[in-house]
């Protein structure tokens, strides 16, 4: 990669490092397997670099490349993860969520999602937490709209189950 090349990528990595990490945290909800979500996503998207430049649509691209690997940790046995027992000295900070609800609420809704099949639960985070149309989210996830759709009816059935139309209604801010 010549060095205007890396140039760009570090410029873009800089700017959207924080999005991306807020993206993996709702769709693994572990800080530490979020950072290795983009970390693994980074370093394909740095060896293709060249390819992502030419994509009409830089962020998707990446937001895809992010899916796909969560979906790819996903599919990886328990025996894959390695848990470690006591955290780190320097525990990376997460950036600071957008204004919204408070942290109890963020933390049922958290445990909500995790209770999610992995494509739902990206579905739903690329629609309402990303605040994505349907057809970009179509796109990220490769698949038609109607197969969108019918995944965030699914997930906000079972989001309603779990979490009850008065958790909704607050989420939604009315």
């Amino acid at each position: 990669m010549r060095a205007a090349e890396e140039e760009d990528f570090v410029a873009y990595v800089t700017a959207h490092l924080p999005r991306l990490r807020r993206i993996a945290h709702y769709l693994c909800k572990d800080a530490h397997r979020a950072d290795d979500l983009v970390q693994i996503t980074l370093t394909r998207l740095y060896t293709h670099w060249r390819r992502a430049q030419q994509a009409n649509n830089l962020d998707r691209y990446v937001e895809r490349m992010l899916v796909r690997c969560f979906f790819n940790d996903q599919q990886l046995g328990w025996w894959s993860r390695v848990r470690l027992t006591g955290a780190p000295k320097e525990t990376p900070a997460m950036a600071p969520a957008p204004p919204g609800p408070d942290v109890e609420t963020r933390t049922v809704v958290h445990a909500a999602l995790a209770q999610l099949p992995p494509r739902q639960r990206a579905v739903l985070v690329l629609r309402f937490l990303c605040d994505l149309p349907v057809a970009e989210v179509a796109e990220i996830l490769q698949c038609s709209t109607g197969n969108v759709k019918s995944q965030t009816s699914r997930g906000l059935v079972t989001l309603r189950g779990l979490l009850g139309e008065q958790m909704l209604v607050i989420l939604r801010g009315e």
